[in-house]
């Protein structure tokens, strides 16, 4: 019998609703690692990233008794993690757009010289040397699989504000890329 993904780890999740520590201790365990990466992609710095992790853990805790298995227990925790981060930045007063009073609309994909077999060392560096602002929509768009509508609630943009800053995040990043 095929078991349904949503429900990995519903004992663990179960017993820490019950404030089982032991079974607390063990999600963290299980997901500690990805959501600190997660962290360190959206803030670059590790102290931050720790914060935001543990203050997500903390929250997540607290707030068992509101998931309801319509997605992984992985895929909730990621979501409250990235909206720390967010929040974090906003508290920060770090820009998440340069252009947020214009709305732009494209009308073509620009051609982009392919990259024959980018070294993945190159393209993290890349993202690393973005401004902020094009580093979170590609993070959110390429690393989280976030799609321009979800963008635009998280970052409290426009859908057209989204995938303008999207394509000339890429750019950029292609020039940096090019540049290393």
């Amino acid at each position: 019998m095929e078991t349904e993904i949503r429900f990995t780890h519903k004992s663990l999740v179960e017993n820490s609703k019950s404030g089982d520590r032991n079974s607390q201790y063990q999600l963290y365990e299980l997901y500690v690692d990805a959501m600190y990466n997660i962290g360190m992609r959206f803030l670059g710095c590790k102290e931050d990233a720790e914060d935001v992790v543990q203050d997500s853990f903390i929250d997540a805790f607290k707030n068992l008794h509101k998931f309801k298995y319509e997605s992984t227990f992985g895929a909730w925790l990621k979501r409250i993690v990235i909206n720390k981060c967010i929040n974090h930045l906003k508290v920060k007063r770090l820009p998440l757009s340069t252009i947020n009073d214009h709305e732009f609309h494209l009308t073509e994909e620009v051609a982009y010289e392919r990259i024959a077999a980018v070294d993945i060392l190159k393209v993290k560096t890349g993202i690393e040397k973005l401004p902020q602002g094009y580093r979170q929509i590609i993070n959110l768009y390429l690393l989280e699989g976030f799609d321009h509508n979800e963008i635009s609630e998280v970052l409290g943009i426009t859908t057209s504000t989204s995938k303008s800053q999207y394509h000339r995040a890429k750019k950029k990043l292609v020039e940096i890329i090019n540049t290393l």
